[in-house]
């Protein structure tokens, strides 16, 4: 009953901007090259998860008053922005350590990382991320008819969300995971590192300078 004209305007559009390089491209190729295809995948689907969380909240109204209370945006955009420089400053130390994709993960024998770990970064880094919260809030709304119930399809369309964004980001995994030979090279993961270290840490100071949109 949701499957109406205005879906395939949504599936375009989140289309192109679920492709587009972001936060999550680089915590998607950051936790595979660390962890290997298993976590690529793990944290992928951790961040999508979080979009149903942002539907959620568009559809009962929290998102607005998010926007509309100053201290309380400017909260959880602190958080976020620290979470993205925390982020980054662990990988700018495993760069600084020489520290490689383990030979476990290349020959597929096992995984040094536990499976809450990439599960937790990606699910946070979605949820504290303001920029989704005001992207829902304002996009959702465009592809909602005003006879439907809000929450059932705002969840509907996160959902197609959920599984653009995870064609996209999976594929990236298979093709960070291909090159696990080169990944388990110290200079290469060292490079890899430092620049996915040093993004997310610009990412995060920009939010943190970032005004509140008004």
């Amino acid at each position: 009953m949701y499957v109406d004209a205005q879906v395939w305007p949504f599936l375009i559009a989140i289309s192109l901007l679920s492709m587009s390089p972001g936060v999550d491209t680089l915590l998607v190729i950051r936790n595979t090259a660390r962890g290997g295809v298993r976590d690529g995948i793990v944290t992928s689907l951790a961040i999508c998860c979080g979009l149903f969380v942002h539907a959620a909240l568009s559809a009962m109204g929290i998102s607005l008053i998010l926007l509309k209370s100053a201290w309380a945006f400017d909260v959880l955009k602190l958080c976020g922005a620290a979470y993205l420089i925390w982020l980054g400053v662990n990988s700018l130390l495993a760069a600084r350590r020489g520290q490689g994709l383990p030979v476990s993960a290349v020959t597929g024998a096992g995984q040094a990382v536990p499976v809450w770990l990439p599960l937790r970064e990606g699910l946070l880094s979605n949820v504290l991320n303001p920029k989704t919260i005001v992207f829902y809030m304002a996009f959702l709304p465009q592809f909602i008819a005003p006879g439907d119930p809000a929450l059932a399809k705002s969840l509907f369309l996160a959902g197609l969300h959920f599984v653009v964004a995870n064609i996209w980001q999976i594929a990236i995994v298979l093709m960070v995971g291909s090159a696990g030979r080169w990944l388990a090279s110290r200079a290469f993961a060292r490079w890899l590192n430092g620049v996915t270290g040093g993004v997310l840490v610009a990412l995060g100071t920009r939010l943190a300078l970032e005004q509140r949109p008004v």
